[in-house]
């Protein structure tokens, strides 16, 4: 569980790095930048799921 949540955490900063190089790199009108930065919403929301059901399965618990 958490080598997953390291390789979406990273997926996550690699995916909003792609997004500032595509920002000053492009031709203004380019939908790269928006498609960059709504992929890094989706990668956001998919970890966030994912801890939530973690938690819920138990595969995350408290520490006493």
């Amino acid at each position: 569980m958490r080598i997953v949540v390291i390789a979406l955490l990273l997926a996550i900063i690699a995916s909003l790095g792609s997004a500032l190089f595509f920002l000053f790199s492009d031709k203004p009108g380019s939908q790269r930048t928006v498609r960059a930065l709504t992929f890094r919403v989706g990668l956001s929301i998919l970890l966030f799921a994912l801890l939530m059901a973690g938690y819920h399965f138990g595969l995350i618990g408290r520490r006493h």
